[in-house]
């Protein structure tokens, strides 16, 4: 059989989950072979959004016909994955070798191995899932926009952020948070979504006790919010799908009417990303926050949102075909795996761990930090492990996005854990990607941005027209 292309180990193997194979390692080495080959084809890729937006690829691949055919049929799937993710988009135009194009588009098709793919586009976009085999001059060029949300922080605002184990709050005047509380809730597994609701609505009540009057509200989870619509979420994937049309999808809106005041509900990734840029003072920038799952947020050079779907837990960072399998997607090598709770669960075994079944994650995490605390070596590998994963990865995140800045943050990094993460993601970019660590900078929470925090960016997110101070 001939060698893949694609698994390539790394020279700096991590102590744990020594099978990883980086998929930037992959991509440039199918790409090297392609340069040095004799017969080889182009392979047009873009993907594009209702708003009009085109993320485009042109590839180089080898012709088909070649013994790598299987290497250049998962090079292309891949690179098509990571755009849907980094990207979002609901028409996918190829144009390329015929073969080729219909086997992508029947991996996308509903009976294919990435119809979980497809079929969040369509849920996201309301518009289908289109793949649209093309001539060359009919893929579209690349575009962009560069959308100014948030930042805002005028008047007496509310904030919240709903997490999978928490839901956090901060009452807001002039950017300066009065109150924060955190509310214990168990969201993802409840079918009512008048749990959600009611509590969501408490929560705001209690925040509005700590405010003379309330301006603005704005929140932030996981998921996919448009218009204040939500389209896909995963604190609400216990609700019966005619519940959740009935009464969780209008949520928000319905909130807001109730309130009578602007607000808005963004991805909690790019609230991350907000927060950043507002703390550091710093566009181009992508924030990753390591918790329950990896949530992500991009902002360009002028700290504005680029509407892209930015949901890095599915883009794919391991090409080693014996990866871990996400349960929700059903895929192998993505992000969820690699920077998460779900990461330290998954590596603790090797490193001695015996959990029970039933423990919960957020158990877990803090049993293998309390270790890693102390200076346990074997609990330290693992957020070393985690480290190495992540400065072979942003090197490929880079190739989706033009960043400058990375912000690292959530509960995996805390306490000695995330420091060895730090310590070893610019080990391996200063080793092995030395060109992009002159480039891209990492930063970590300061004072100010925890004190800021997820809820109070969340808070800074609707416009109003200035107001009266509340002494005035």
């Amino acid at each position: 059989m001939t060698k893949s292309l694609l698994e390539i180990p790394p020279e700096n193997k991590p102590p744990y989950g020594q099978g990883f194979c980086p998929a930037i390692l992959g991509n440039r080495n199918y790409r090297n072979a392609v340069a040095q080959a004799t017969e080889t084809s182009r392979m047009l890729i873009a993907l594009e959004r209702i708003d009009g937006c085109v993320a485009r690829v042109d590839l180089e691949i080898f012709t088909p016909g070649s013994e790598y055919d299987a290497n250049t049929l998962r090079f292309v799937e891949r690179q098509i994955k990571g755009l849907i993710w980094a990207h979002g988009g609901s028409i996918l135009y190829l144009s390329g070798p015929e073969i080729l194009c219909m086997a992508i588009r029947s991996i996308y098709s509903k009976g294919g191995s990435r119809a979980y793919d497809a079929n969040r586009m369509d849920v996201i976009y309301d518009d289908g899932f289109d793949i649209r085999i093309v001539p060359a001059g009919d893929v579209p060029e690349a575009k962009e926009q560069s959308v100014p949300i948030g930042g805002f922080l005028n008047g007496c605002r509310i904030g919240f952020d709903l997490g999978a184990s928490d839901y956090k709050l901060s009452a807001v005047i002039d950017g300066e948070a009065v109150f924060t509380t955190e509310i214990p809730w168990n969201p993802s597994v409840q079918i009512d979504p008048e749990y959600h609701a009611s509590r969501i609505a408490e929560g705001l009540k209690l925040a509005a006790k700590h405010l003379p009057r309330v301006d603005a509200i704005g929140g932030s989870a996981a998921g996919a919010y448009i218009d204040n619509l939500v389209k896909y979420a995963s604190l609400f994937r216990s609700v019966p799908q005619d519940r959740f049309n009935e009464t969780v999808r209008p949520m928000f809106r319905t909130l807001e009417k109730e309130w009578g005041v602007p607000f808005e509900m963004l991805n909690d990734g790019e609230v991350t990303a907000l927060a950043g840029a507002m703390s550091l003072k710093k566009g181009s920038l992508l924030g990753i926050a390591m918790g329950s799952s990896e949530a992500t947020g991009f902002v360009n050079g002028e700290s504005r949102f680029t509407g892209n779907y930015n949901e890095l837990a599915y883009v794919p960072v391991d090409f080693n075909p014996a990866a871990a399998i996400d349960p929700v997607a059903g895929d192998i090598g993505c992000g969820a795996q690699y920077f998460s709770q779900q990461a330290v669960a998954k590596l603790a075994p090797e490193a001695g761990f015996n959990f029970p079944e039933e423990m919960l994650f957020p158990e877990r995490l803090k049993a293998v930090q309390a270790k890693a605390n102390d200076g346990d070596l074997a609990a330290l590998d693992i957020f070393t492990t985690i480290g190495i994963y992540l400065g072979y990865s942003l090197p490929h995140y880079k190739e989706l996005y033009d960043f400058k800045n990375v912000l690292i943050l959530g509960r995996v990094t805390s306490g000695r854990g995330g420091e060895v993460i730090l310590e070893k993601t610019q080990e391996i970019l200063d080793a092995v990607f030395p060109e992009l660590a002159e480039e891209i900078e990492l930063h970590v929470p300061d004072e100010q941005s925890r004190r800021v925090g997820q809820a109070v960016a969340a808070a800074s997110l609707p416009r109003i027209e200035p107001v009266r101070g509340p002494g005035e």
